[in-house]
Order: structure tokens, then C-alpha cells, then sequence
């Protein structure tokens, strides 16, 4: 069976659908962000792996602002700059926030997984398992349920899986 495309513009699925590039959008701007910060405390293969992701959230982001102008919206800017969740003075603490922003990540691309169709949404899984795939690979160890907050070993008290990244100014 084929899958339907996304609703026109306008409709409530259509309307959903944008929302969630939009979130993903602004989580790719802040991966984008914190990826600078987290390459300038590495160095040797650490460094290497800090500007593949940050060549990969470019990529992602490009793409997202296409998509969200090709179903008529306006894609959300970037920040100037983004409150880091923690300080990050040492090559530990770039580690470790390497990992959180692509939980982060994670977690709006399973939003979008859930608010799209078709080749949009395998596209979404396909972004949620690369962020997976980088978050285990900075932790050591990897998450059953990726993306979903409430299955996450550090969820605190979010409602959503993306309510860490409604914040437009923060990582």
C-alpha cells in the first residue's frame, strides 16, 4: 500500500506535520551551535567525530529549512546563541554534552516520526537512528526507547519528548 502524502496546507495534519519540522528544525540549529562548542574542548579523534556530527546536523538542517519552505512556512531562525545546559570546561563535559544534544535531537525527530507520513517519516526515523546512533557512541552506551523521554534513564519531569527543545535559546 502506498502512503498518502501529507494533508494540503491548512489542515490539521498539514498543520502538525510543519510544526513538528519546525521543532526539529530549531534542534538542528542548537545541535549546529553546540557542536562548535563541544569540537572547540576535543581534540584528535574526539574532534574528528565532533565535525562529522557537525557536518551531519548541517546537512539535516539545510534540509529541513527546504522542506518547510516547499509546504509553504517560514523556517525558524537560529539563535544568536544558546544557554549550554551545563558549563562544558573540559573534554568530559563536551562528551557528555555531545550526548545530550542528540537525545535532544532524538527527541524531536520522534515527535516528527509521529506527526508525519510517507517519505517524510521514514526520513525522521531515519534522522531519530542517526542521533541513536551518535548519542550511544558519546555515552558508551545506548537507550532502548531513543527519543522518548519517559524510557530515558535521566527523564526528569518533561510532558512531551521535545519539551527540551521548545526553547528556541536553549540547548
Amino acid at each position: 500500500m502506498t502512503a498518502l502524502p501529507l494533508s494540503p496546507a491548512g489542515s490539521p495534519a498539514s498543520d502538525a506535520a510543519l510544526d513538528a519540522l519546525q521543532a526539529a528544525l530549531g534542534a538542528e540549529h542548537a545541535a549546529v551551535y553546540g557542536y562548535g562548542v563541544v569540537g572547540a574542548r576535543l581534540d584528535g579523534a574526539g574532534r574528528d567525530r565532533a565535525r562529522e556530527a557537525h557536518t551531519a546536523h548541517r546537512a539535516r538542517r539545510d534540509g529541513l529549512e527546504r522542506t518547510v519552505r516547499d509546504l509553504g512556512g517560514r523556517p525558524v531562525a537560529a539563535a544568536a546563541a544558546y544557554s549550554l545546559p551545563f558549563p562544558v570546561p573540559d573534554a568530559e563535559a563536551a562528551v557528555r554534552l555531545a550526548a545530550e544534544l542528540e537525545n535532544r535531537v532524538a527527541a524531536v525527530y520522534a515527535d516528527l516520526v509521529r506527526a508525519s507520513e510517507g517519505g517524510r517519516r521514514r526520513e525522521a526515523a531515519a534522522a531519530l537512528r542517526e542521533a541513536a546512533v551518535r548519542s550511544a557512541r558519546w555515552r558508551g552506551v545506548g537507550v532502548a526507547f531513543p527519543g522518548l523521554a519517559e524510557r530515558a534513564p535521566e527523564a526528569g519531569a518533561a510532558a512531551s519528548p521535545s519539551a527540551a527543545a521548545d526553547s528556541s535559546d536553549t540547548l
